[in-house]
């Protein structure tokens, strides 16, 4: 049976200029999560959200969109818009790690208040009819904060629980905690997802190994990074497609020019490509090098011909290997 993949939401980057592009060209993901809706305190939904789940922006993709928020009015406000928009299901974010976010206990920094978690959800629970997943870290401070969670989720009728194996404080940085993961399996009564360096067809072969009850699969940087990954999870292959370099160029351009009708002038619209290609160089044969190159681009003219000098290097070291 093939694997059910989930694109994570990660803020900046997949929007759904990003979702649209992405499929057009790769496909793979069965379901996209939206980057967080937030309020802030006030009860207005700021344009950039709203236009980024509307509906006839996303009429190819699968999506669902996700709140972050510790207060229960301001999720029952998103829930009632997205509700007008058409969705019945909200994701709720308690897994965002950045300070920002962890200072106003929020994101991962919620996940040691089970009672505040409780109050939540009754409420939503409570007074609408929206189906409620979440996305979550093992905790903020240590893996036993999402353990201590589990008894208060257990008494909603949550669709899934989909979680980064590492704490808040890790960031992005050392590893997953697998035998933390192990535990919220043994320990949780939802439906759980996996997410957290699924970076390669290799490494999804042994998450699978080792967890053969978890069914969904959650892929965030790792996705950005080789766009090829989900097609090639799903086909069970480490093989590329012969014309990987042209369907990658597409993708780019078409990526490029979406930005480049949001964003005004060069610098804006290279330093937006520059984020991406910090990811995408990574697959690459000398991932430093690209990203300097980017870098060094201060009109588009230039970042066009840095862009394509990469593209062309990438197409002879590809088949110099080959050839060898």
């Amino acid at each position: 049976m093939s694997p059910t993949l989930l694109s994570s939401p990660l803020q900046g980057f997949t929007d759904y200029r990003f979702r649209n592009t992405f499929n057009k060209y790769f496909g793979g993901v069965d379901t996209f999560y939206a980057p967080y809706i937030r309020l802030n305190g006030k009860m207005v939904i700021k344009a950039n959200f709203d236009r980024d789940i509307q509906l006839k922006n996303n009429t190819t993709v699968n999506v669902i969109p996700q709140i972050m928020t510790n207060d229960a009015d301001e999720f029952i406000f998103v829930t009632k818009f997205v509700q007008s928009l058409g969705y019945q299901e909200l994701n709720w974010n308690l897994g965002c790690p950045y300070p920002m976010v962890i200072n106003k206990c929020m994101g991962s920094g919620l996940i040691n208040d089970p009672d505040r978690i409780d109050r939540i959800l009754d409420r939503v629970h409570s007074e609408t009819d929206i189906t409620v997943s979440m996305k979550m870290r093992m905790g903020y401070d240590d893996n036993k904060e999402i353990i201590n969670s589990f008894p208060v989720l257990g008494k909603y009728p949550l669709k899934n629980i989909a979680i980064h194996a590492r704490i808040g404080k890790q960031l992005y940085k050392g590893g997953v905690d697998l035998d933390g993961f192990q535990k919220c399996i043994d320990h949780s009564p939802h439906k759980l997802y996996y997410n957290g360096d699924i970076t390669t067809v290799e490494i999804f072969r042994r998450m699978k190994e080792r967890f053969p009850v978890i069914d969904h699969w959650m892929l965030g940087r790792g996705l950005i990074a080789d766009p090829f990954l989900p097609l090639m999870i799903k086909n069970n292959s480490e093989e590329y497609p012969e014309d990987r370099f042209e369907i990658f160029s597409k993708f780019h351009d078409r990526l490029f020019s979406e930005y480049e009708q949001k964003l005004t002038g060069d610098k804006q619209i290279i330093m937006k490509m520059l984020h991406f290609w910090q990811y995408f160089a990574k697959p690459l044969s000398n991932p430093t090098k690209i990203v300097k190159k980017i870098k060094k681009a201060k009109t588009i003219a230039v970042y066009d011909e840095a862009v394509a000098e990469i593209l062309d290097n990438e197409r002879e070291f590809h088949y110099s290997k080959i050839s060898t």
